[in-house]
C-alpha cells in the first residue's frame, strides 16, 4: 500500500525583525525567497517561505517574524533543531562561511554515521546543516554561495520531548514513519531513512517546557501527496482519538493541525498545488501575494507591513 505520509514538507518558525530574518535566511544560507505573502490567522504579520528554486516540499522552512517579538526559550514540547542537508565534503565551508558573519559554530559532530555542525540563527532559532552523500535532490542559491555547497532542502528535525512512548506510536503506527535506530538517547524515525524525511525524538529529562517566540519552531509540517490522501490521513487520526482540524486553505497547498502526544503541533500539507500558482517561477517571491479574501484589504494590509528587500549582493 502506497504510503499517505512522505517525509516533511516543510516547518514554520516564529521570527523577529523580518529584515533580519530575510538576510540571514537568503543571504548567509542561501536559500530562495519562494514566497512573501501574509500570516493567514494574522494578516498584520507577513508569512516569509525559503526553499530550493521553486519551493518544493521538503526544502521550506517557514517564518512568521513579528518586529519587536522577545526571545523564545527551547524546552520539551517542541522542535529544537532544524536540520539541513548539505553535500558531504562542505562542512569546512559552512563552518568559515558562518564564522565570517560572526555566527558562533559548533565543532563538526557526528551522528548516525553523518557528519554535522549546529548553530543558531539570529533570534536563537537551532539549526543544524548536516553533511551527507545522499542526497540527490538540487541545492539553490542566489551566487553567493558555491552550488556545490548549497543547502539542498532539510535533512530531519530534532523533538524535544518528556518522553517517547505515545509519539512514536503515532510516528510509526498512523504516520506511516518507522522506528530506524537509537544512538546515545537520539531515537530516530524515517519514511525512508533519508534526507527529508527524518524525525528524531530526544528525552528532556529537566521537563521544562518550552516558551513560545522568536528564535522557536511553531509547526512541523508533513507531506502527503494530495487533498483525497489528506482526508484519508485526517480520518486515520481522528479515528484514533486525535484533535484534528478541519482543512484549511492555504493557497500553495491545503493543511490540517493536530497536536501529538508531547505537545508539538503537527501539520500535514498536500504537495499540490505547489508556490507558482500566483507568480511565474522566474519571479517568485519578488511581490506581496495575498489570498483572494485579503486582496479589498491590500492597500492597508501593505502599510502595516515593514519595507523589507533582498540583500543578497551584501553576501559574497
Amino acid at each position: 500500500m502506497k504510503p499517505l505520509i512522505t517525509g516533511i514538507h516543510h516547518i514554520t518558525a516564529i521570527a523577529g525583525n523580518p529584515q533580519a530574518n530575510i538576510d540571514f535566511y537568503t543571504g548567509i544560507l542561501g536559500l530562495r525567497l519562494v514566497k512573501k505573502t501574509i500570516n493567514f490567522d494574522a494578516p498584520g504579520v507577513y508569512h516569509f517561505y525559503f526553499g530550493d528554486e521553486l519551493g518544493r516540499p521538503g526544502t521550506v522552512f517557514t517564518t512568521f517574524p513579528f518586529t519587536g517579538a522577545r526571545k523564545g526559550v527551547k524546552g520539551a514540547g517542541e522542535v529544537t533543531y532544524t536540520a539541513f542537508s548539505i553535500p558531504s565534503e562542505s562542512l569546512d565551508y559552512w563552518r568559515a562561511r558562518l564564522k565570517k558573519y560572526g555566527i558562533p559554530v559548533s565543532d563538526v559532530l557526528a551522528r548516525f554515521g553523518d557528519r554535522l555542525i549546529r548553530f543558531e540563527d539570529h533570534d536563537s532559532m537551532g539549526i543544524e546543516l548536516v553533511a551527507n552523500d545522499r542526497d540527490d535532490r538540487t541545492g539553490w542559491s542566489y551566487g553567493q554561495v558555491p552550488a556545490g555547497y548549497s543547502v539542498k532542502g532539510f535533512y530531519g528535525a530534532t523533538l524535544n520531548l518528556r518522553d517517547k512512548e505515545l509519539t512514536e506510536k503515532l510516528l510509526t503506527e498512523h504516520m506511516d514513519y518507522r522506528f530506524i535506530g537509537e544512538e546515545n538517547g537520539r531515537y530516530r524515525y524515517g519514511t525512508e531513512g533519508k534526507p527529508g524525511d527524518i524525525v528524531d525524538i530526544v528525552i528532556d529529562k529537566s521537563g521544562n517546557r518550552g516558551s513560545q517566540s522568536a528564535g522557536t519552531v511553531h509547526h512541523i509540517a508533513f507531506r502527503t501527496e494530495n487533498a483525497a490522501s489528506q482526508l484519508q490521513v485526517q480520518e486515520i487520526l481522528i479515528r484514533n482519538g486525535y484533535q484534528v482540524t478541519e482543512v484549511k486553505d492555504r493557497n500553495y497547498f491545503t493543511s490540517i493541525y493536530f497536536r501529538e502526544p508531547g505537545g508539538v503541533l503537527f501539520e500535514v500539507a498536500t504537495d499540490e498545488p505547489g508556490f507558482a500558482i500566483d507568480e511565474d517561477e522566474a519571479h517568485l517571491g519578488e511581490l506581496i501575494k495575498l489570498p483572494e479574501w485579503a486582496e479589498p484589504n491590500r492597500e492597508k494590509l501593505e502599510e502595516s507591513l515593514t519595507p523589507v528587500k533582498l540583500n543578497v549582493e551584501a553576501y559574497d
